[in-house]
This record gives structure tokens, sequence and C-alpha cells, in this order.
């Protein structure tokens, strides 16, 4: 893996680097309101419902979680209120990096270009990246791209703003439902798996796995 030296290291940011705390803030939101072996199965169902809404066309981030939150609602029979998901939806921009980000970004920052490919938005987006403490080369979003991960057109958006392929890439994520089984399909030269619990490691998709960002500068050798 060392002797592999990518283009651009390309990676996923909200759960990867930021810290992402939509489950914490639908506790916020319903912890009051329901039984914890309930609100565990809410959580677990917002999750699906999140990314059963990012799979058709694109449609502001605000309404994949607005319409995420109705459906969790109607599965568990309470009433769904607006507000009550508009209050998980303002939590977002002040999501900070997970504590081992800015020192792995940074080392790897100094010889290789780093790019965020992000379900997120261009007026949104911004308030996560300044926290992270690296520089990026680029940032895109999935309303740049009309198109959301794990949707190929997404990672198309990319390769096409950076004027490169898929074999000069080294991808990162801690999700292979959102990102390492496209760019598996899509022949990503590498993929990186961060682990960091929100999904079992899967072999099939041949990723290389790391407990957290410090852990990147080794494989590269640096």
């Amino acid at each position: 893996m060392s002797s592999f030296r990518p283009k651009f290291i390309t990676f996923d940011c909200y759960g990867t680097l930021t810290y992402f705390e939509m489950a914490p803030a639908a506790r916020r939101v319903y912890g009051s309101r329901l039984a914890p072996k309930q609100m565990d199965a809410f959580c677990d169902d917002f999750s699906s419902y999140r990314l059963d809404e990012v799979l058709g066309p694109w449609k502001p981030y605000p309404d994949v979680v607005h319409r995420a939150v109705e459906r969790t609602c109607k599965l568990h029979g309470i009433a769904y209120d607006p507000a009550d998901a508009q209050r998980i939806v303002d939590e977002v921009p002040g999501w900070g990096p997970h504590p081992d980000v800015p020192a792995g970004l940074a080392k790897v920052a100094k010889e290789i270009p780093l790019v965020i490919l992000s379900n997120s938005m261009t007026d949104l987006i911004p308030h996560n990246v300044a926290k992270l403490g690296a520089p990026f080369h680029a940032v895109y979003t999935a309303q740049e791209a009309q198109a959301y991960k794990p949707r190929m057109r997404a990672f198309e958006y990319m390769f096409d703003m950076l004027g490169c392929g898929p074999q000069d890439l080294m991808h990162c994520s801690s999700s292979f439902r959102y990102d390492h089984m496209t760019a598996y399909d899509m022949r990503i030269a590498r993929r990186v798996f961060v682990n960091r619990g929100h999904e079992p490691s899967n072999p099939y998709y041949s990723t290389h796995e790391i407990r957290d960002i410090g852990g990147l500068p080794g494989l590269l050798g640096l």
C-alpha cells in the first residue's frame, strides 16, 4: 500500500471525519417521549429511512431528514411535527471532527491533495469542514452532483471535476453502504475503511481497514 501514491485522497465527511450526531440529535428530540428500547429502534429506523431517501432524485438535505423523520414517526406510531425534524437539521452545522482527524489529515495534506465528497449542501458543509483543521483541495457536495452517495453519479461528478479516473484515487470512508460498495463497483484504486464502529467490516469489498485517521499516514508510508 505504501508504494501507491494517489493523485488525490478522497473522503466521506459525516461519520468519517466529522462526528455524526444524527442519532444523538434524535435522542435529544424524542428521548423523553420513547422508552429506551423503542428509542434505540427509532434511531435504527431513522438511519434506514435516510438511506432510502437518498436513493432517488436529488432533493435538499433538510428534506431528506424531514421525510426520514416523518416515516420513522409513522412506523413507531408517534406524531410527526416538522419542527422536531428541523431541530435535528439545525444541529448539523455545529458538528465537529473526531479527535483523531486534525492531526492525521494535516500530516497527509503535506504530501497529497485532500478532497471531500459529501452528502451535504454547498451552504452547509463549510461549517463542518472549517473545523477539520486541514486544507482541502476541493469539497464536492450532493447538491452540486445532483445525486447522493451511494449513487454512482455522485462519484462520477467528482471524477469529472478532478479531471482524473478511479485508478488515481484513494477513497476513505466509515460506511460500506454509502461509499465502499459503490467505490468497489467503480474500481477506485484503493479503498480505506475507517472503522468507527457504526458499520461492520466486510472483507468482500477489499478495503484497507484503519481504526481512525491517525492510521492513514502509515498506509502511505508517511
